[in-house]
């Protein structure tokens, strides 16, 4: 694979984002008369979802964009919490949508509503399944060379998309060649639920990044492992990692020997930032020099704890 400029990735990001929204619309208007159409639940359901990638689509560049721009005076960190910001609002308005859902879905099972036009609603979603493909391919086609974080969320959700059309096609199938009147409200519950269940585990993504909650625990322990590399540290501790939008930040304590010149020391955390930073890139880092022997926190093990030491026990 040939490298690709900075300026040649942002194009292409932008290109994958303008054939999401795109695509998206498509859905929306193609599902919204669907809808009408055939007065399914399950059809609906796939609606609101296609709703909701349009304007998750938009939230989630909005705040991507918004998360890239430099730290300045009144934003010291930066402005990776928008990400999380925009995360919230798009979990707001899927709790919104299913439950709608799952309302109209119960109201259908219990007046046995029926539904109508399967041919139309069928031939819609085969069409929002060709376009979900060959937007997944150019996706896919642009993640390879950008290894954009945003692309890949949309990715994800648009592949779970293809279930949802499936599940739309059953459901009118069922419901009308089939005779089985129940399949389009309980395809319309089980749509609400998984829904529900994807703003559950957005809202706890969020929520870790606005809480600063600490690295995943490999993750962590692969950082103290490169520190360790570096012989001349002794005792790292007040270990503290965070994420805010596609940037880490990390701070610690080291201790160096109290006869080495500020030059000296300044000149080792140098190398050792200049290292770890290569090794985890778009990190921030902070690292505090304390004389060997010295203890902050007596009795605290947040802060005294050796992870050098506790390396050396887990080998």
């Amino acid at each position: 694979m040939t490298e690709t400029t900075a300026d040649n990735r942002a194009k292409l990001a932008r290109s994958a984002a303008i054939a999401s929204i795109s695509v998206a619309l498509i859905l929306v208007a193609l599902k919204s008369w669907a809808s009408w159409r055939t007065g399914s639940t399950a059809m609906l359901g796939s609606l609101a979802d296609s709703a909701l990638d349009l304007i998750a689509s938009i939230a989630t560049l909005t705040g991507v964009w918004i998360a890239s721009m430099p730290a300045d005076q009144d934003h010291r960190f930066g402005h990776g919490k928008a990400e999380a910001l925009a995360a919230i609002f798009q979990v707001m308005l899927i709790a919104v949508s299913a439950f709608g859902i799952a309302a109209r879905a119960l109201s259908q099972l219990a007046g046995g509503t029926q539904t109508s036009a399967a041919g139309e609603g069928i031939a819609v979603s085969a069409i929002a399944i060709v376009l979900t493909f060959a937007l997944l391919g150019w996706q896919k086609y642009v993640m390879n060379r950008t290894r954009s974080l945003a692309i890949q969320t949309d990715h994800l959700h648009y592949k779970s998309d293809l279930l949802l059309n499936l599940a739309v096609i059953a459901a009118l199938v069922l419901d009308q060649y089939a005779g089985f009147g129940m399949a389009d409200p309980l395809f319309g519950l089980a749509i609400a639920a998984w829904l529900a269940w994807g703003a559950f585990t957005a809202a706890r993504e969020a929520v870790d990044d606005l809480m600063d909650r600490e690295w995943p625990e490999e993750k962590r322990l692969a950082f103290v492992e490169a520190a360790a590399l570096h012989p001349e540290l002794t005792n790292l501790h007040d270990l503290r990692t965070r994420a805010s939008g596609n940037r880490d930040f990390v701070q610690f304590h080291v201790d160096l020997p109290g006869t080495m010149t500020v030059e000296e020391a300044h000149d080792i955390i140098e190398r050792v930032e200049k290292d770890l930073c290569q090794r985890f890139p778009n990190m921030e880092l902070l690292i505090h020099i304390d004389p060997q022997g010295h203890v902050d926190e007596p009795g605290n093990p947040l802060v005294e704890e050796d992870e050098f030491a506790k390396l050396e026990g887990d080998s």
